[in-house]
């Protein structure tokens, strides 16, 4: 009982702190977040926040492959550009090479009644406004009931479950964050695409930490540099 009043409170609290949405990462210009399988770096994920006059554009790079005997098995790399205006979703489009097979995706604002048009290698059409790419940076995902791939463009329908506070150590330094699971709320799905994810917010200022999945190994995102 206590467990499930705490989660309550905080989404009641994340409700209300999250309003201001990406202006919450104002102090932010530079993420870097290192790729782990089964506790070997395999690759990086970065991200550069460029702000000019209300505008905020934020580019990210994955980089990562899986490697035996030294062949690689298995190459993956991304890059996209994320858009807000005066802190509301403006745009993406991302171009992604996974293994050498090509995936896309572009979303634009429809300016009649700001619901997003999406042209990805999944899914094409028009969906909610108040869907969120899932670029995993911005803690506004823990609202949602649904979120974009970043990759494609299909739509995942996800069930949100705040998991407790936690200490998480990387490196030498402690955070004390507040850790969520992303699932797929679409039993039909294949394994291969539901989503079972957790991720680590830092409590306070809710700066993505750490995110850790199984999929064919064991995989985590670990924060490595701040600017």
């Amino acid at each position: 009982m206590k467990k499930y009043l705490l989660s309550i409170a905080i989404i009641f609290f994340l409700s209300i702190e999250i309003k201001a949405h990406v202006e919450h990462y104002s102090k932010y210009n530079y993420l870097e977040y290192e790729l782990f399988r089964n506790n070997k770096l395999i690759g990086y994920h970065k991200y550069n926040f460029k702000r000019d006059e209300g505008n905020l554009i934020i580019d990210n790079e994955v980089n990562f492959k899986i490697t035996k005997l030294g062949v690689d098995l298995y190459k993956y790399y991304a890059k996209g550009v994320e858009s807000y205006k005066n802190g509301i979703f403006s745009g993406f489009n991302s171009e992604t090479n996974q293994n050498k097979k090509e995936k896309y995706v572009n979303i634009t604002v429809d300016p009649k009644d700001n619901n997003l048009i999406i042209d990805g290698s999944s899914f094409k059409g028009k969906v909610d406004k108040n869907l969120i790419i899932g670029t995993w940076w911005n803690h506004e995902i823990v609202q949602k009931k649904a979120q974009i791939s970043a990759v494609s463009g299909r739509i995942i329908e996800q069930k949100v479950e705040f998991k407790g506070k936690e200490e998480v150590k990387i490196g030498d330094k402690v955070y004390k964050t507040l850790r969520f699971n992303f699932s797929s709320s679409d039993p039909s799905l294949s394994k291969d695409k539901k989503l079972n994810t957790d991720i680590w917010y830092e409590e306070g200022t809710y700066l993505w930490v750490k995110a850790a999945f199984d999929k064919t190994g064991y995989w985590e995102y670990r924060l490595k540099k701040v600017k």
